[in-house]
């Protein structure tokens, strides 16, 4: 990813973060940043991969993919920005990043955002049919979605 790429990523960080604020709670640091051991895991470690989406030259969502290596792949951040939303932005880049990394899937969102439910139910019907399984966690993200491709 460039440089120019990162840049853009970590601006829509800001916007993620802000977003999920509604479901994790949690306000910015001092200095109007959030929590970001993920964004940096993204771009450094070997194990993680970090993609952006646009739509044109626009910049719409970025996702974060890690444990490239383990036994399954973790889609441990993934966001679309609201203007996009419900145009099948979303749909297209997740199914691109999936199949990139072939195997196992675990994907988590939290049960309160009613839109991520049915959003999440519906890549992993799409992708593997009814050859997926969701269980739920007692502490957020609340529910785990996986899944295998070829």
């Amino acid at each position: 990813m460039s440089a120019a790429d990162r840049l853009i990523v970590e601006r829509l960080w800001l916007m993620f973060r802000h977003d999920m604020a509604e479901f994790q709670g949690g306000l910015p640091s001092p200095d109007g940043t959030y929590h970001s051991d993920r964004l940096r895991s993204a771009f450094e470690d070997d194990d993680w991969a970090a993609y952006l989406f646009t739509s044109g030259d626009q910049p719409v969502g970025f996702a974060f993919v890690r444990a490239l290596s383990g036994p399954a792949r973790v889609l441990n951040s993934f966001f679309v920005v609201r203007g996009a939303r419900r145009t099948g932005i979303g749909l297209k880049v997740v199914r691109e990043v999936i199949s990139r990394h072939p195997g196992p899937w675990k994907i988590a969102f939290q049960d309160s955002n009613t839109a991520a439910v049915a959003f999440w139910r519906r890549v992993a019907t799409e992708i593997a049919s009814d050859a997926w399984t969701e269980e739920p966690e007692d502490v957020p993200p609340d529910v785990w979605i996986s899944f295998s491709t070829a």
